[in-house]
């Protein structure tokens, strides 16, 4: 792959990414508290609807990057010297590859985003450094493997 090609797929996934994911905000703060065990009420309502969006906006460019990068690159390498039945196993393997490198910024600005929406009182830095102190970086991978495994097949 060329570089001009891997700076496309870069910034063309980071856009696309950025802008999927600040558009359906507000309709995943409402799941996520409605989810919550606190009950939909108490987890802010309607209130504060963009709380939590900090840490989408600054891990959704990389994110979508780094999965459009990897599978571009994993793509183009399997593909030489493949023959075309063995194409669509060239995509999926490239797509999980992208999906498990993606989860590696995705899970810790989920885990930020979500205690965040359901605690819209509480700042995105604030929310970033008690887990830090309280759980340590393995706080911010909390639910990485079943992320992973829930992606991985998409």
């Amino acid at each position: 792959m060329e570089p001009r090609e891997s700076w496309a797929a870069l910034a063309a996934g980071g856009v696309a990414g950025v802008c999927v994911d600040l558009i359906l905000f507000p309709l995943d703060t409402v799941k996520t508290r409605l989810q919550s065990p606190q009950g939909f009420r108490k987890a802010g309502g309607f209130h504060g609807i963009y709380a939590g969006v900090p840490s989408t906006a600054i891990g959704s460019f990389p994110n979508a990057a780094a999965f459009f990068i990897t599978y571009e690159n994993v793509k183009s390498m399997l593909h030489h010297g493949s023959t075309s039945y063995l194409t669509p196993a060239t995509h999926m393997v490239a797509a999980s590859l992208g999906e498990v490198v993606a989860c590696l910024i995705r899970v810790p600005s989920e885990v930020v985003k979500q205690r965040a929406q359901v605690s819209p009182s509480s700042s995105t830095l604030r929310i970033l450094s008690h887990t830090l102190y309280h759980e340590g970086i393995q706080g911010l991978y909390r639910g990485y493997k079943s992320t992973v495994l829930r992606e991985v097949k998409y």
